[in-house]
């Protein structure tokens, strides 16, 4: 006989399975540049891009340095809030996106924790996508941002079609 998920976690497989795979890779990305890049070294790819370390204790885009324990706090409660309204929604598409958000902001919320730092969550979270006229980010940078455009983006589809 096949396992079966209880109902209430059947819904959320593919929320589960997008935050898992999310902070798996923004993890496994984030190691392999603190071993190959360190702090000095940078790679040139194209254009503008680059990957370069950089240790955020800010928030997005390297605003607030120092506040990470604050920027911690807040995280948790908003990803509260998401699981909370993520639980409501009926669209798949919207708790896939939920889970991603979640997954990029616990693998954020890991560097803060795990990442040597002034105290509690003071660890700088590693950025590394460099394009030169725009901030540092990760990968849990680029999904946070993107799952809430896709979330905001599906909504307006809904509304506009009641």
């Amino acid at each position: 006989a096949r396992p079966t998920l209880t109902p209430g976690v059947a819904p959320w497989r593919g929320a589960l399975l997008a935050g898992a795979s999310v902070l798996v890779l923004d993890q496994l990305t984030k190691w392999w540049v603190v071993e190959n890049l360190g702090s000095g070294r940078t790679i040139d790819l194209f254009w503008t891009l680059r990957l370069r370390t950089v240790f955020n204790t800010g928030a997005a885009f390297s605003q607030g340095q120092g506040l990470g324990p604050i920027f911690a706090v807040l995280i948790l409660v908003v990803v509260a809030l998401l699981v909370r309204l993520g639980a409501k929604a009926d669209d798949p598409i919207a708790r896939i996106c939920v889970g991603g958000i979640v997954g990029g902001a616990f693998g954020n919320l890991a560097d803060r924790a795990f990442r040597s730092g002034d105290g509690f969550f003071g660890g700088g979270v590693v950025d590394f996508v460099d394009f030169q006229w725009w901030p540092v980010f990760n990968v849990a940078d680029s999904v946070i941002v993107v799952g809430g455009l896709l979330i905001v983006l599906r909504g307006m589809r809904i509304d506009a079609t009641r």
